[in-house]
């Protein structure tokens, strides 16, 4: 044991020096800026003079106008109405568009691990809407989904569907959905793929067991497949949760000044940029990383019960 001892410490020392470049990067990467932002939030920082900027503790996330606090009446980040209903809009948002991609991604997954003629040539044409860039698909589903001249509403008006043409991105009641379904296109390609990895890692003598046991294929893929594939599934869901949670190009792009549709991203860069209001936007910063990073934390220990549930049966 006590040979074993220095080996042990010897390891972790080169296990610290291969790790100390890439703490160092992440460092002067993510960490320096996140304290600079978490440090312009206690402030009154603006566009006008930043330099200037006075120290104001939590006022930027949470304060009483005229200050008092009994009528109600609150001003910060977390006073705005439009900052709750940013949250709310990008909850909705990632909670559809991860759920929809899921399912899709499963069915295209499930279908792509069978063999047929062609299919290697299938599975690069999936994956195209992934490799466009967001701005290119953005601006095409805009025109596609164009009230006047788009291919969506020709396409309705032709069926008898509808008899004038819906302005689908620009609508409070169907801009929120749109922009879902946008963004399930161009990400369920990226959440086959992970799926599709995860299912040729199933042993063929599983699904060989459950066929010779009379297993339906519905049985087999609930009892067998799924139960296999879970920590894999739980880690695409949660690149796509924290990539949807985080969501700016889209919404921005496809609804810019929509405040019906605006994401936390979205309303951070609006008082960072549009107002330059450097604190409050910086508030706004702070508690997007706090909701997303809850939320990822939240997540991932939800998957390990699951996980070891799974495994105790």
């Amino acid at each position: 044991m006590n040979a074993r001892r220095p080996l042990h410490a010897q390891r972790v020392r080169a296990a610290w020096r291969f790790a100390l470049p890439a703490c160092a990067l992440l460092l002067l990467a993510a960490a320096l800026p996140l304290a600079r932002t978490v440090w312009l939030s206690l402030t009154d920082a603006s566009a006008d003079d930043p330099s200037r900027a006075a120290f104001v503790g939590l006022a930027n996330y949470l304060s009483c106008i005229g200050g008092r606090c009994g009528g109600g009446v609150y001003g910060g980040v977390l006073g705005d109405a439009r900052w709750w209903q940013a949250v709310r809009n990008t909850v909705v948002f990632a909670v559809a568009s991860v759920a929809l991609e899921l399912v899709v991604g499963m069915a295209v997954a499930l279908s792509l691990d069978r063999p047929f003629p062609g299919r290697a040539l299938v599975r690069t044409a999936v994956l195209v809407p992934w490799a466009l860039p967001t701005i290119v698909s953005a601006q095409m589903w805009g025109w596609m989904l164009h009230d006047q001249y788009g291919i969506v509403n020709w396409m309705l008006r032709g069926l008898g569907a509808i008899e004038d043409g819906i302005p689908w991105l620009a609508q409070p009641s169907t801009a929120l959905a749109a922009i879902v379904v946008i963004d399930a296109w161009k990400s369920t390609p990226f959440m086959a793929l992970m799926l599709l990895a995860a299912l040729q890692t199933v042993p063929g003598e599983l699904r060989d067991a459950a066929r010779i046991d009379g297993a339906t294929p519905w049985q087999a893929l609930r009892r067998v497949v799924l139960p296999t594939i879970f920590p894999a599934v739980a880690v695409a869901v949660v690149f796509r949760l924290l990539d949807a949670l985080r969501v700016f190009d889209l919404i921005y792009i496809v609804n810019p000044a929509g405040e019906d549709v605006a994401s936390m991203s979205v309303y951070a860069r609006r008082l960072l940029f549009e107002y330059g209001r450097f604190g409050e936007g910086s508030a706004a910063s702070v508690l997007l990383f706090a909701v997303v990073g809850g939320i990822a934390i939240a997540w991932i220990r939800v998957t390990r019960v699951i996980d070891r549930a799974e495994g105790g049966r």
